[in-house]
């Protein structure tokens, strides 16, 4: 995730401190995850050094005095164009290791997408679903308006029929448990991944929201449904505490993006490194 600069939607700079160069974002896929999880150490040490660098920076910014950024994005992202406020309460989240709010959440989609996906064949592959439109807080309070946003952003992305991932980073509700699902609509598969024990019967009404609207939206484009829709449980790093399954949420959609994977095996990662590898990808 980049520094903010006084008009941030236009001129954030990319991890490198430059403007994202397309050529090199071509050589992503396959290559980034075992790259990433060897350079990155896992020590306290290196942890606080980036906490410390992170604190450094906002503290000498004037977003410590009650300025407020404004993150332009563009229909790449989310389907519509949206711009997402980051205040001092958002960066104190990173620094302080605490719970992700949708702000932070948000803005490291966009920077996924503008620096491992813009302008590479990615981008027809991989579609975000954003956070702040579909969640239990508004299922439960207009249950109709959240299934149109979900075939309005299905329809957006063309006909669906290869294979594709829609991420939706989906939370209990009232600052609650993020979990990720991921939704393969041409072959109605939809991976479950979340960094604490249980699965989807945990949210009846998020599965429920989530199977009528890929129903609805392949009998609007008139796709014949030959079978069932087919949960899978991915088997995924645990947190250990009570506040980074934001984390863990942001890593798993950056390693299935980065190791450009529709198919998720019900086994993928074989370490931990959630919030120290998320840390690091804002900035090295």
């Amino acid at each position: 995730m980049p520094r903010y600069k006084n008009k941030a939607g236009k001129d954030i700079p990319t991890k490198s401190g430059t403007k994202t160069n397309p050529k090199s974002q071509k050589e992503v896929p396959g290559q980034m995850l075992d790259k990433a999880s060897k350079e990155i150490p896992t020590t306290s040490g290196t942890k606080s050094q980036i906490m410390m660098r992170l604190e450094k920076m906002v503290e000498e910014s004037d977003i410590m005095h009650g300025a407020i950024r404004s993150v332009d994005m563009d229909e790449g992202v989310f389907g519509i164009a949206h711009s997402e406020l980051i205040a001092k309460e958002d960066m104190q989240q990173l620094f302080e290791h605490d719970e992700l709010g949708i702000a932070v959440i948000h803005t490291y989609i966009w920077y996924m997408y503008d620096t491992l996906m813009r302008g590479t064949e990615l981008c027809n592959r991989f579609n975000f679903i954003a956070a702040s439109r579909v969640n239990t807080t508004f299922i439960t309070k207009n249950p109709t308006s959240v299934m149109n946003e979900l075939v309005d952003r299905f329809m957006v992305a063309g006909d669906n029929t290869t294979p594709s991932l829609y991420f939706l980073p989906f939370n209990s509700g009232n600052g609650g448990h993020w979990v990720l699902v991921a939704m393969d609509l041409s072959r109605l598969m939809v991976y479950y991944l979340d960094s604490l024990p249980g699965d989807w019967s945990k949210y009846p009404s998020m599965k429920k929201t989530v199977d009528a609207e890929i129903l609805k939206f392949r009998s609007k484009k008139n796709y014949r449904n030959r079978k069932d829709i087919t949960w899978v449980r991915v088997q995924c790093p645990q947190q250990n505490n009570s506040i980074d399954c934001g984390f863990f949420v942001l890593r798993f959609m950056r390693d299935i993006i980065a190791l450009n994977r529709i198919d998720i095996p019900k086994m993928v990662w074989n370490n931990n490194l959630g919030f120290i590898l998320i840390l690091s990808d804002m900035f090295y």
